[in-house]
């Protein structure tokens, strides 16, 4: 779902903002000018000495929209990245919503830059000209001979900071049509040297995560989940806690799905947590293991699809396929995999005085947590706040449809007398064990080449464990029984694949699923990246002319697409390895932005191999900050490479059988020799970055051992004849 925002239409929400927010009020409500700090649209607010502050909706969980939304304001505003700060938006829809989501606030989807540049560039625009017009004013000249630079108003033989006119300013209606700056006059987008505001309060301590709350006379929650997805507490057992110093009480939460026990400390808590004997009926709960699960969806590849994804005719596919020179047919499988950001999940709750409730979380989407938080308490959503904090890690798991541990908190503050802030505290072995996971895929594809190596047919089954059935986005996701979610990259993909059909099958959910870093992006990368090698390979052409001649029809998907596979060949001097190495390649269009990878590696998968090197080429539009989309890129091939080398979550009769990094190990910094990110000049609208570096870099790995090795179609690789040193 998208909604569309027009500038008159922002502008005009802006201007209303600023007849009600103000300079600030003395007892009588009068206007005290100057003395305060001054809104002047929802995004924008200058103290009276000058300093700039952007208020930005998407929280950061390391991903960069506290630099790069600062950076637009900076820009259109008229001052230097020094001069301006940053906070976090409260939870207010009606002014932070997600402009791709409808009238909800929250980050995801690779969206923050693409749904606020216009509107964050608008907002330090019109901020500009109110000021500049106030000194106009004040000056008796021209508004047209003032200009703001480096947070100075200058013009008419005058240089004057822009503080001297932020009270006059605010009393001022925002201009229906402010000018924005042409790329000509960028001095902060696109600067290279511009460096993130968010890493010197994390260097130096100052930086307040959710993690750091410590409120007086707060209690620390944990809670003993349901080691099954679907089991209830029948009862339990404190006796043996009841002698730990600091332990509080336990209590069977409202939903019965656990046990929360408080502590006046976190040892405490989690000390007589260990303590507690817990009975619970698991009469409706998951009793699959891994391999029953993994047959299950293998087997629905086999047969005919649940749901047809495109238009293509299943029959007439298949007889194309077999009547082809040659078939390339491969079944692949993907594991459930785990989120284990690095700070666990956490929050805190407490009572306002007002009779509210105010939270304090790193949250992605505050819309959901406040509205179930009204719900909860039975409470208008204005007595409801959130404070966003800093978040350490996410790749989407702190987003979930049933805002999941922020109800947790709720629960467990809601059954006490509400006299003591409660602090929920997750373990890293109860996100591990408990938490919401990337689903278990299968695909099976058949390819059919002619005998000059041209695609005939193309095949695709998937089946899936769906993320969004059953929950609040399923309107937003499933259409004609197919959650796109399941299928993105296959069929909406650039490629002309001539005779492509795709079909999906769901296959019942043993864990709780969500979207992890890069989505459905994730496997279909993989599975069509690794099919085009190895169509390629059975073609005998080469790689990257095979896949350049499917991009040839001229519109900008195949045109932004192909330019970037050049280049990623270029800069990665493809065809040209060193003697002993190995190259593979990938390509894929996600959330908007062209991202190719080629991977360089040594050794063999008998013996160990190697990642030399990665060569990543991205448009992803406008590059508003080359620092934070390098960063991203670095980010997302890591995390996607890491996974696909070792990790996997596996079920024995329902429950998880890794707990912590030991047994679920994150990449590490020696897994990968060195990467090398080049971001191609782009004048369109800039796009997302904190997800599409992750899909290709598995299949060009893929690819890479496939060059003289085995295709890996199962994951994790080093599970399935692949090692690594």
């Amino acid at each position: 779902m998208t909604m569309n925002t027009s500038r008159r239409g922002f502008l005009k929400g802006a201007a209303a903002a600023a007849t009600v927010l103000y300079v600030g009020a003395g007892a009588d409500g009068a206007l005290a000018a100057g003395s305060e700090p001054t809104q002047l649209n929802p995004f924008v607010r200058i103290d009276a000495d000058g300093t700039v502050t952007a208020i930005i909706k998407h929280f950061e969980t390391g991903q960069g929209p506290a630099t790069g939304l600062t950076s637009l304001i900076a820009e259109e505003l008229g001052v230097s990245m020094d001069d301006i700060q940053f906070e976090f938006a409260p939870s207010d829809a009606s002014k932070y919503n997600n402009l791709f989501f409808g009238q909800f606030q929250g980050t995801g989807g690779s969206t923050a830059m693409a749904n606020s540049f216009q509107q964050y560039r608008q907002a330090g625009a019109a901020a500009r000209e109110m000021l500049i017009n106030a000194a106009a004013q004040a000056w008796g000249v021209d508004p047209q001979a003032l200009a703001l630079e480096d947070g100075m108003i200058s013009g008419a033989s005058k240089s004057v900071p822009l503080a001297d006119f932020v009270a006059a300013a605010a009393q001022m209606d925002a201009p229906a049509e402010p000018r924005l700056k042409d790329p000509s006059e960028f001095r902060v987008i696109g600067n290279a040297s511009v460096r993130r505001k968010d890493s010197p309060p994390k260097t130096n301590g100052t930086a307040k995560y959710a993690m750091d709350i410590h409120l007086p006379n707060q209690m620390v929650a944990v809670i003993i989940r349901s080691p099954r997805l679907g089991g209830v507490v029948a009862g339990f057992d404190d006796t043996d806690a009841e002698g730990i110093k600091g332990y509080i009480r336990a209590a069977v939460l409202p939903n019965q799905a656990g046990v929360v026990v408080y502590g006046e400390h976190t040892w405490a808590a989690f000390q007589a947590r260990e303590a507690l004997s817990v009975d619970w009926d698991f009469s409706a709960a998951e009793a699959r293991s891994s391999d029953q699960i993994r047959e299950q969806l293998l087997a629905a590849v086999k047969a005919d699809p649940e749901y047809i994804v495109n238009k293509a005719d299943q029959s007439a596919t298949a007889a194309l396929v077999d009547s082809s020179d040659k078939i390339v047919e491969k079944t692949f499988y993907f594991p459930l995999l785990a989120h284990a950001p690095m700070e666990p999940l956490t929050c805190t709750i407490e009572a306002t005085e007002d009779g509210g409730i105010l939270l304090h979380d790193g949250c992605q989407f505050p819309t959901g947590p406040h509205m179930a938080l009204a719900q909860i308490f039975e409470l208008p959503m204005e007595k409801v706040r959130i404070n966003t904090m800093f978040a350490g890690g996410s790749f989407g798991r702190r987003a979930t449809p049933t805002a999941d541990y922020q109800v947790e908190a709720a629960l467990a503050f809601v059954i006490t007398d509400r006299s003591r802030p409660v602090k929920l505290v997750w373990s890293r072995e109860d996100d591990i064990t408990g938490g919401y996971y990337r689903p278990a895929v299968a695909h099976r594809v058949r390819v059919g080449l002619d005998d000059a190596g041209n695609i005939t047919g193309w095949d695709h089954r998937v089946a899936a464990q769906s993320i969004m059935k059953g929950t609040a986005f399923e309107g937003f996701s499933v259409h004609d029984g197919v959650d796109h979610s399941s299928v993105e990259g296959v069929a909406d993909g650039p490629y002309q694949i001539p005779g492509q059909f795709v079909g999906l099958t769901d296959v019942a959910k043993a864990t709780t699923v969500l979207w992890w870093r890069s989505v459905g992006h994730t496997h279909t990368a993989y599975v069509m990246e690794s099919m085009m090698d190895a169509a390629a390979k059975a073609a005998g052409r080469d790689p990257v002319e095979f896949r350049l001649a499917l991009l040839q029809g001229g519109d900008p998907d195949q045109v932004r697409t192909a330019a970037i596979l050049k280049l990623a060949a270029e800069k990665g001097n493809w065809g040209n390895a060193p003697d002993g190495r190995n190259q593979g390649i990938a390509v894929h269009k996600s959330f908007g932005s062209y991202v190719a990878e080629l991977v360089e590696i040594s050794g063999n998968a008998e013996d160990g191999i190697k990642i030399e090197k990665v060569t990543c080429a991205v448009d992803c539009g406008i590059a508003v900050n080359p620092d934070v989309i390098t960063a991203q890129m670095e980010g997302g091939i890591g995390f996607g490479l890491g996974h696909a080398m070792r990790d996997e979550i596996t079920l024995t009769e329902g429950v998880v059988d890794q707990s912590n990094l030991p047994d679920y190990e994150p990449l590490r910094i020696g897994d990968i020799g060195a990467i090398d990110v080049h971001i191609i000049a782009s004048a369109e609208a800039p796009t997302g970055v904190g997800e599409p570096g992750t899909p290709p870099s598995a299949p060009a790995l893929a690819n890479a051992i496939a060059a003289s090795g085995p295709r890996v179609t199962h994951l994790p690789m080093a599970e399935n004849g692949v090692e690594f040193v």
